[in-house]
């Protein structure tokens, strides 16, 4: 549609080509295909997302500050995309830019992960863990290409479409959202589950290329058509003859030898052979080794030496390892129920290892650890968690109080459970012993008896009952035959020096580790960066400083988007760890709150484009306030929906009560977009540039604050009240600039 002349003379474009023409006489783009095209576009920018923010993973090794980088990134890249869109109304061919654009959109998604898989160890040195700094480089330097063409294209495609009072705007805003929720429904709910990363990529990419054709072809601009016609088909050449997936994972463990690649919904699963060893990595982390009798040995004999006369045993995660198998030299046992969630994992293992569960006493339990206590009406003698250290708020779970009552509630009396946390070399450091604090002090609000035992890990013995430090002498009388933890490796390791010093760790005060205060894993990530030479406060302080900068020079139409896109991040990292809280594990339905959180930008955008309010200005200022509203409101809601334990309502809860809440804080989100753009319109290309810009700056700085710093260190109600206060003050500013 042409703008009318009016608005063209307002925004000083008068005198250049109307929007959709490339030249005089040249036919208008059709405007069904220009939302299209912008659909396209949105379905293809979340796969992308969620491929690359899965590979980076991988490749990093990456703990919650990697992820907050890779989200932070993501949105300030995209934004920076769209603030350079503003030179779009100068364009005298923008359809050429679009086309280019849809090619880009196609081809550099695969081009990027293959990238990335091969340049790891020539980048790095190899095998070599990357620190904070090159971690916040490389997400930087991958998400670079795609994000800057996507966000660019979104205010291209608002030129495109441009209407009065920036209705084009609204529109884009709602047909990205639209294309979002496609991309996020198909990801979740089909590629994930039989695709590869690659194949995935190459299904929107199809989509784009085809596009990238078939627009200027409606239009009569064969020579366009031409060139991005042969893009794609060198493109599909490179893609059937050449098995990217392959070649780069073999680049990517140049030095081993892979036996096995998988990326399912619980990450990319690779096993490696070297000298007749496998080696198990999950998203890029060693998860097991097919011959790390030391680990497997640590893990089940300190804390089956407490009961040797057990019966029943639980092992939450790392069945597949070898646990569950050691545990049975146990003569007293009768079953050993094996928690694993990822079938992947136990598939791999018996198709290589073979069935290292194929025992009649053996019991695998394919679920979360935490719902299967939950749910479970069993008692045990010994629950051994086997999961990684608390790098994430997923594992971190494992780690709670509430996690320690909820195994007191199934051990049997007198019951042990352990837990294992930390790398003891010989030295508590001072990260280390405020690790070992927490932990002492967060099993002491379930158990009486709290013991910590020196090995690789630090082995954390929780029970009511009796709990010695004499394992030698405990094994012993057991009468269990061992390879590592033998007499002579525990009296030389378990000293009373070493016990000492990790009581006086254990025993010290400190804060409790709690669902909705994970503090343990702000801990835990405290101690990975003392490994490296990076002062995360440093960086926080200017990064900060500069973000206070740009907002002083915002205006309060833009601040208002910027607290929105805050809260729209931080509020959902709020959602999801409360999803996990609640159901366990967040794997199986994290494409319904993905889709509600869609739907409801979609909706709130759409009712604003065909509803708009006589003053956009007051109704957005109201529209900051209800989403302060909700983040109030929304920390006693988690906790209530967690406390929720009838099968009934526990279902009503997943499928309803979680995504409404989602759906609820995005259609505020989506509501606030169209109003910004009628309450701040200057000219098309300058308002959706401001606009997007502060909106994707707002997203990055809440996924980085929320995720990595608010809700470890405060807790969910604290860092609700701060986005709250966010949006309050910015509804204010609306209201103080409105009266001057």
């Amino acid at each position: 549609m042409v703008r009318p002349p009016s608005v063209a003379a307002s925004d000083g474009s008068a005198g250049r080509q109307p929007a959709g023409r490339d030249a005089p006489g040249a036919p208008a783009a059709p405007r069904g295909w220009l939302l299209a095209a912008v659909g396209l576009l949105g379905v293809s920018a979340v796969v992308t997302q969620l491929v690359l923010m899965r590979e980076l993973l991988c490749v990093l090794a990456g703990n919650e500050l990697v992820l907050g980088v890779i989200l932070g990134n993501w949105f300030l890249l995209t934004g920076a995309g769209a603030a350079l869109g503003r030179s779009a109304r100068r364009l005298r061919r923008p359809l050429n830019v679009l086309v280019a654009a849809q090619v880009l959109a196609g081809v550099l998604p695969a081009a990027t992960v293959f990238a990335l898989r091969s340049l790891r160890n020539v980048v790095f040195i190899r095998g070599a863990e990357i620190g904070p700094a090159g971690s916040i480089v490389t997400c930087f330097v991958v998400l670079l290409p795609y994000c800057l063409v996507a966000g660019y294209v979104l205010t291209l495609a608002c030129e495109l479409l441009a209407e009065e009072r920036g209705g084009g705007i609204g529109q884009v805003y709602f047909l990205d959202a639209l294309g979002d929720i496609v991309g996020g429904l198909l990801f979740t709910f089909l590629l994930v589950w039989v695709l590869s990363d690659f194949v995935s990529l190459y299904v929107p990419a199809a989509g784009n290329l085809a596009m990238a054709v078939a627009m200027p072809l409606r239009m009569g601009r064969k020579a366009l058509a031409g060139a991005a016609g042969a893009v794609a088909a060198l493109a599909v050449a490179v893609a059937a003859a050449f098995n990217l997936d392959a070649r780069s994972t073999a680049a990517e463990y140049a030095a081993l030898h892979v036996v096995y690649d998988s990326a399912g919904p619980y990450g990319r699963l690779v096993v490696t052979r070297t000298a007749g060893q496998h080696t198990f990595f999950l998203s890029g982390a060693p998860l097991f080794a097919s011959h790390d009798i030391e680990r497997v040995e640590e893990t089940v004999h300190y804390a089956m030496a407490q009961r040797p006369a057990a019966r029943r045993v639980l092992i939450v995660s790392g069945g597949a390892s070898g646990t569950a198998r050691e545990v049975l030299k146990y003569p007293a046992v009768e079953t050993v129920a094996a928690v694993e969630i990822d079938p992947q994992v136990v598939e791999a293992a018996r198709r290589l290892l073979g069935d290292r569960l194929a025992d009649p006493r053996i019991r695998l339990e394919r679920t979360d650890g935490r719902l299967f206590l939950r749910r479970s009406e069993e008692t045990f003698d010994v629950i051994i968690s086997d999961a990684p250290d608390p790098s994430t708020s997923q594992i971190n779970r494992l780690f709670t109080a509430e996690f320690a009552a909820e195994a007191k509630r199934r051990l049997a009396p007198g019951g042990v459970l352990a837990v294992h946390v930390g790398d003891y070399a010989n030295y508590v450091s001072p990260e280390l012993r405020r690790l070992l604090a927490c932990t002492g002090a967060t099993l002491r609000t379930a158990f009486r008896n709290v013991l910590a035992l020196p090995g690789g890990r630090v082995c954390f013995l929780a029970s009511d009952g009796p709990l010695t430090a004499d394992l030698a002498a405990a094994v012993a009388r057991a009468g269990v035959r061992t390879q590592y933890v033998t007499g002579g490796f525990l009296i030389g390791n378990v000293t009373p020096e070493h016990l000492a010093e990790l009581r006086l760790a254990a025993e010290a005060s400190a804060p409790v580790n709690r669902d909705f205060e994970p503090l343990l894993y702000y801990l835990h990530l405290r101690h990975w960066l003392s490994q490296y030479r990076f002062r995360l406060a440093a960086l926080g302080g200017v990064l900060l400083a500069a973000l206070g900068i740009w907002l002083l020079r915002q205006r309060a139409v833009p601040l208002a988007v910027f607290s929105v896109g805050f809260a729209a991040s931080g509020l959902e990292v709020v959602i999801l760890l409360g999803f996990q809280i609640a159901h366990g594990s967040l794997y199986h339905r994290v494409g319904l709150i993905v889709t509600a959180f869609m739907a409801g930008l979609a909706g709130g955008s759409l009712l604003a484009n065909r509803r708009p309010p006589a003053s956009p200005r007051r109704a957005l200022a109201l529209a900051g306030v209800a989403v302060a509203a909700l983040a109030v409101l929304l920390p006693p809601a988690l906790r209530a929906l967690a406390a929720v334990a009838a099968p009934l309502a526990t279902a009503l809860s997943a499928f309803a009560a979680f995504p409404l809440l989602t759906f609820l804080l995005a259609g505020l989100v989506g509501f606030v977009f169209p109003l910004a753009a009628r309450a701040d319109y200057q000219s098309v290309a300058v308002t959706a540039s401001r606009l997007y810009t502060a909106d994707y700056v707002g997203g990055c700085a809440g996924a980085l604050l929320v995720s990595t710093l608010l809700v470890p260190l405060l807790g969910v109600p604290a860092a609700c009240a701060i986005i709250a206060g966010v949006n309050v003050l910015a509804a204010a500013a609306l209201g103080v600039r409105r009266r001057r």
